[in-house]
């Protein structure tokens, strides 16, 4: 396979730009930091959690309603570059504004994250959709599996930033509160995601699109609408979106619920930090592998081995005891999350017609997102009956067994490597 081209690095760099938002706003600090903030205000723990939980909630609907009708829309020539700066710019000034915020400011907290988490999400669906844009059918394993490479990558050179003067700040080795350290850590963010989108803005260009017509947003309704109606003419494209509902629900589930597992088996929070920072160092080399390996044996035998893996994953999960079985877990986690994911979106991609790709890649986001709610719903469920962790997650392997058994009768795309980019 030839090099990269110009086109297909800058669009691999957003990954690299936008992970730093995904480990330090989503996952690490401003967890922690909200969480700090509503119980200096006086709100009670179980309260804080659920209200952050609430927020998370509308954020993810909000999106899920407005990514098929806002792709819709964008598919019109010159407008997915403007739709995707609009959301990356939201993002990237409601992340700042987050360290302005005054620490005892709880909901205005909230209100801004979810601004952030509109922003951050918003943009990728635009992203995702141009992936048809800057590549060739052929190499879009590679090139999606190596922009999710990056993205790991990426999201760690931050994150080690912030957690070390978090850190320092804690230890009284700097001027400084550990409440400005954190702050710092959301402005870091900040920078790091508008530095390095620079390359996507300048030299990622929609190539296909269909022509602007009188009453844009009445006709892309009305799209829409005929889609939905036409279902039947797109069913490769469903059936993998109904597959892909189920085992990335699975792995979504394992990413979000696995530092609160790893917390019911006694594993202490600066374990928990360092398995987390290995998780995704291990993850990168793991994703471009995936890529590669895609080429000789096809995305769909290495999404097979990737939800296989995971399949194992829920079953150690059940007769995990120590901190070294929680390793062992999270770096088979490691191995297969990134290329599964990317995989998943090269898939789709090669199923979808080029000219739609918003509209549909809309759809994508909102089986994505809706999918982020069946899961953590079976295992709390599955732990309440059982009174066991362990049988919650192995209670997953269902959503995995679904996802695989839909795949296997999803027919793989037709390659098309006819479409080139000059470098």
């Amino acid at each position: 396979m030839k090099r990269f081209t110009k086109e297909e690095n800058s669009w691999m760099f957003y990954d690299w730009a936008n992970s730093a938002y995904s480990i330090i706003i989503t996952t690490a600090v401003f967890p922690l930091f909200y969480k700090a903030s509503a119980m200096k205000a006086g709100v009670s723990a179980s309260d804080s959690t659920a209200y952050l939980g609430y927020t998370i909630a509308v954020a993810t609907f909000i999106l899920a309603m407005l990514s098929p009708i806002l792709g819709t829309i964008a598919d019109y020539k010159g407008l997915k570059k403007r739709f995707f700066t609009f959301f990356f710019i939201l993002g990237l000034i409601s992340t700042a504004t987050l360290a302005f915020i005054p620490s005892d400011q709880w909901l205005l907290l909230l209100i801004f994250y979810t601004l952030t988490a509109i922003g951050s999400s918003g943009s990728n669906v635009f992203y995702d959709a141009f992936i048809t844009d800057v590549t060739t059918e052929d190499r879009m394993n590679r090139v999606s599996s190596r922009g999710f490479g990056l993205g790991y990558i990426g999201s760690t050179i931050p994150f080690i930033i912030s957690i070390a003067i978090i850190i320092l700040a804690q230890n009284e080795a700097l001027p400084f509160s550990t409440t400005i350290a954190s702050k710092i850590a959301f402005l870091i963010t900040a920078v790091w995601w508008g530095v390095f989108t620079i390359p996507m803005l300048k030299n990622v260009y929609q190539r296909y699109g269909i022509e602007r017509e009188p009453k844009p947003i009445v006709n892309s309704f009305r799209r829409l609408g005929n889609t939905l109606k036409e279902i039947r003419k797109y069913r490769a494209l469903f059936l993998f979106l109904l597959a892909y509902f189920f085992y990335i629900d699975g792995v979504g589930t394992i990413i979000t619920m696995s530092t609160a597992y790893g917390s019911d088996l006694g594993i202490t929070s600066t374990n928990l930090l360092i398995i987390l920072f290995a998780t995704q160092v291990v993850a990168a080399p793991f994703a471009i592998l995936y890529g590669r390996l895609s080429e000789r044996f096809t995305g769909k035998t290495m999404l097979y081995v990737g939800i296989c893996v995971y399949i194992i994953v829920c079953i150690y999960a059940y007769f995990l005891k120590t901190t070294l079985d929680f390793w062992i877990l999270a770096m088979l986690v490691a191995t297969s999350q990134g290329g599964i994911q990317a995989l998943s979106r090269a898939y789709f991609a090669k199923l979808v017609p080029k000219k739609n790709a918003n509209e549909f890649f809309g759809f994508y986001n909102i089986f994505g997102k809706f999918a982020s709610i069946m899961g953590p719903l079976l295992v709390a469920i599955t732990a309440q009956v059982t009174g066991n962790s362990a049988s919650a997650v192995f209670s997953l392997v269902i959503l995995f067994i679904i996802g695989i058994t839909l795949l296997f009768f999803v027919p793989e795309p037709k390659v098309d490597s006819s479409h080139t980019i000059s470098a």
